[in-house]
């Protein structure tokens, strides 16, 4: 007798093609999309899941974003992290925010898995080559509350998975909706997931974003009330993840991921008392690395403030896709929560859109 998680992946291939936004004419803002219109678009950047489906209770997993392939410790990016609302957790967020620093891959997960998560983040880090001496580790590790769809009790989440999202973690196309750390989680009262967005600005630079949507309000897709599903709630959390090439400082990644979490209110957001808000900001640019045995005066090359306005416009339009992509990517794992149905989508948006 074929397995529960057979079944499910069975029941997957037959149901109807998911789309992504812009398959729908959904394409919010002004700036075109990357290659991809995917995180991965910021040259460097690495994506990897581990998706935990088992029997009818587990519906969980890992996602691993690595700002880029080589020893994060020893070639630390620049970063910064924004709190909408803490009703969640984000370990290693105040390291961050005091260093304006990230030297680990960022893992998101399920709420009671990112005790988890440290643990492998830090073992990983501390035998890579080059770690030897290493004694301290800020591991980064964000979740949302998977619990209405998977039996989170239970721990399924173990430092091997964690372990091997980083190993997959690869360039190219982002695999989103119920994968990974978006497995088991709810938007709206639909299904919700992981999705992905990026952005190309005309002064060069590229920004792209992903997120674990797990959170709720009233749905509202390029402007238009989408409604949500009858066991809707606004409790939940989000968790948006913001890479760029430009050569931003932490004070200005701060401010560049402040507008990632400003973007959720593009789709309905409510940003509720039991809603986790967090965003994560980093940049790639070798410009803003501190290399392991700098010491004194560094001289770097920063954009102004005023250079970050094009980067604040691009985030804000790359987080709304990404949010749309994540419900509309997402497939039904059982458990009573379904996906977006994309034909009653079609009808709201009305007859301009494919």
């Amino acid at each position: 007798m074929p397995s529960a998680a057979i079944l499910i992946a069975i029941a997957c291939l037959a149901q109807e093609p998911r789309p992504r936004a812009r398959e729908l004419g959904i394409a919010p803002g002004v700036y075109p999309p990357g290659p991809l219109n995917a995180i991965t678009d910021v040259a460097g950047v690495l994506v990897g899941h581990t998706t935990l489906i088992e029997g009818d209770r587990i519906r969980t997993g890992v996602t691993a974003i690595l700002p880029h392939g080589g020893n994060l410790f020893q070639d630390k990016v620049a970063g910064a992290v924004f709190v909408g609302n803490a009703f969640g957790k984000l370990a290693g967020a105040l390291q961050v925010n005091e260093l304006g620093q990230i030297e680990t891959p960022i893992i998101l997960t399920n709420t009671l898995a990112v005790g988890t998560a440290v643990e492998a983040v830090v073992a990983h880090t501390l035998a890579q080559a080059g770690n030897e001496r290493v004694v301290s580790v800020n591991a980064v590790a964000g979740e949302t509350n998977d619990s209405r769809l998977n039996d989170i009790r239970a721990l399924p989440v173990r430092r091997e998975h964690v372990t091997g999202a980083i190993r997959a973690a690869r360039p190219g196309p982002v695999e989103e909706g119920s994968v990974g750390a978006g497995t088991g989680t709810v938007a709206f009262g639909w299904k919700g997931g992981i999705g992905t967005a990026s952005r190309r600005l005309a002064e060069g630079y590229t920004l792209g974003v992903l997120v674990q949507t797990n959170y709720g309000g009233e749905l509202t897709i390029g402007g238009v009330k989408a409604g949500r599903a009858a066991l809707g709630t606004a409790d939940g959390s989000c968790m948006i993840v913001v890479a760029t090439d430009a050569p931003a400082d932490a004070r200005d990644l701060g401010r560049l991921a402040a507008r990632a979490v400003f973007a959720m209110g593009r789709t309905g957001g409510s940003y509720s008392n039991g809603s986790g808000d967090f965003a994560i900001a980093f940049s790639t640019s070798a410009e803003m690395r501190t290399r392991a045995g700098e010491r004194g005066v560094v001289t770097r090359r920063t954009l102004t403030p005023e250079g970050m306005s094009p980067l604040f416009q691009a985030v804000l339009e790359a987080t709304e896709e990404a949010i749309y992509n994540s419900m509309l990517r997402a497939r039904s794992v059982g458990g009573g929560v379904e996906p977006l149905p994309i034909g009653r989508l079609r009808a709201i948006l009305g007859p301009k859109r494919p």
